[in-house]
């Protein structure tokens, strides 16, 4: 996918417009627009060619896309750009974010140890390596659809390796727009914490990962008590690592159907990139879990893959995401639209759309009155979580 560095800004949704701090009025800086164009354009130009290599490395039988799918595809590029500058004029987020992701890094430490360990993934997809695991002490303590090399990663989400790799591979999936798809789940966020009325309002994210989504909302209102949930000790660890100049943040060691968390303690539960790594049931007991643990009034947050209720021109896309990497559950989540499965919970859908090659949909509790202060329990604080043990990387 390419963005052109000259294309005109549209002008972004309504529902990216709705709500949000003081608008940055700044942002009619050309050359900060220019530069956050040039950066995209760029990236995808650099990561195309390999891009195009590993899937089809992954997935040699693979449909080509039609001329309309990729006409699509651009489109959404082109909109996704704009609205993540429109967010930033609107005062969603800071204009750091734009420039947010970690070149150098991702260059120098990620790029080489990904394509020293290239070789072994392929040959895993190949053999069907799905249960190629590290023996870790805490196997037993994870469900057994978590036992698994999504996307045939090695070592799965279980070791510290996993953990430095995941984001660095998961921009090269997504041709530098990853962290650009999370930021469309701030704006709800943000909105979200303004109504509470709270000082510290509190966040709860499901399956927080290596912290990346957490990292960007604590940029965005540092005021915020984050937490952290997740099941991979490394990941944990990274993610602790990641946010450590935030210190209001907590990270649980835990399953995201049961958070040992009191009824309504958050003002805003959000999630990203996790439903569709979930069997249909455990699906619906995530959303169960949200509804409880948000306020009356608080919002559940979801940034997920698209599907094909919103997105069945890119049906060749999303198929041969689920033919080529290690999804078992993908060919379901598709068609099990997000929407209704919040609405079935008993949230109020609030916005339901596609973001290029993700969905955000924003789910309202019923009740409550927006901007007052509840007196409500406050979660205990988390322990930061311990390395895990030796050998486990």
């Amino acid at each position: 996918m390419s963005v052109a560095a000259t294309s005109a800004v549209r002008p972004a949704p309504a529902s990216v417009a709705d709500g949000g701090a003081m608008p940055d009025e700044s942002w009619t800086d050309v050359a900060t627009r220019a530069a956050h164009r040039t950066l995209h354009g760029a990236l995808a130009a650099a990561m195309l060619p390999g891009n195009r290599l590993w899937h089809a490395a992954l997935d040699p039988r693979g449909e080509a896309p039609s001329a309309e799918a990729l006409a699509e595809l651009s489109r959404r590029v082109e909109e996704l750009i704009a609205a993540d500058e429109e967010n930033v004029r609107l005062g969603h987020y800071p204009r750091e974010l734009l420039f947010q992701i970690p070149l150098v890094e991702y260059m120098t430490r990620v790029l080489p140890e990904a394509l020293l360990d290239a070789p072994r993934l392929l040959l895993r997809r190949y053999r069907d390596g799905h249960a190629d695991l590290p023996d870790v002490p805490w196997m037993d303590s994870l469900p057994r659809y978590y036992r698994r090399t999504f996307h045939w990663q090695t070592d799965g989400w279980l070791s510290d390796r996993s953990a430095r790799l995941y984001d660095g591979s998961v921009e090269f999936l997504f041709g530098g727009m990853a962290d650009v798809m999370r930021r469309m789940a701030l704006p709800a966020v943000v909105r979200t914490l303004r109504e509470s009325g709270e000082a510290h309002p509190r966040v709860v994210d499901l399956a927080c990962g290596t912290g990346r989504f957490l990292l960007q909302l604590s940029r965005a209102r540092p005021d915020a008590r984050l937490y952290g949930v997740d099941l991979s000790p490394p990941y944990l660890a990274y993610a602790s690592r990641l946010l450590a100049d935030h210190p209001d943040t907590s990270f649980l060691r835990e399953n995201v159907e049961a958070v040992p968390l009191a009824d309504g303690s958050a003002d805003c539960v959000t999630s990203v990139f996790l439903f569709h790594e979930l069997p249909k049931p455990v699906r619906r007991r995530v959303v169960a879990e949200a509804y409880r643990l948000v306020r009356p009034g608080g919002r559940f947050v979801v940034l997920d893959s698209a599907q094909l209720s919103d997105s069945r021109i890119l049906d060749v896309f999303l198929r041969g995401f689920s033919a080529g990497y290690h999804e078992p559950f993908y060919g379901g989540y598709i068609r099990d639209d997000l929407g209704a499965v919040l609405s079935e919970a008993g949230f109020e859908i609030e916005e339901s759309r596609p973001w290029l090659v993700s969905k955000l949909v924003v789910g309202r509790k019923p009740g409550g009155t927006t901007r007052s202060r509840r007196p409500g329990r406050r979660p205990a604080r988390a322990a930061r979580p311990r390395r895990p043990p030796a050998g486990s990387s």
